[in-house]
């Protein structure tokens, strides 16, 4: 198997849990939170939490810096990008493409009048 499908691989194992997702969710509305703010908000155990992080970081979702003691996660949007462009993105532009013949075609019919 191929890096990159080893990556996406693990961006989608990450994604499919929803304690991860929520992660993610927490991090997109308040960027660059330590473990103890991110526990408060899961209500789970700091073990389990940090568990949840740790498979976010693998599929690099999570960054980590450190600010003098303290450790901040923030979240990193491109790998989720990147799934977008090669799984959703080419399914979107066939229903676009779709609609846009469609309005195309209705407005044809009737000169575009209502």
């Amino acid at each position: 198997m191929s890096k990159e499908m080893e990556a996406v691989d693990k961006v989608f194992k990450a994604l499919a849990d929803p304690s991860r997702r929520k992660v993610l969710d927490l991090l997109y509305a308040n960027n660059g939170q330590p473990l103890s703010a991110l526990c408060e908000q899961l209500n789970m155990q700091r073990q389990s939490a940090t568990q949840h992080i740790d498979i976010l970081i693998n599929a690099i979702l999570v960054t980590v810096v450190w600010k003098g003691r303290e450790k901040l996660h923030f979240i990193n949007p491109v790998p989720i990008y990147e799934v977008y462009e090669r799984w959703v993105r080419k399914f979107e532009q066939n229903r676009l493409r779709f609609l846009h013949d469609l309005k195309t075609q209705l407005e044809g019919e009737n000169d575009g009048k209502a």
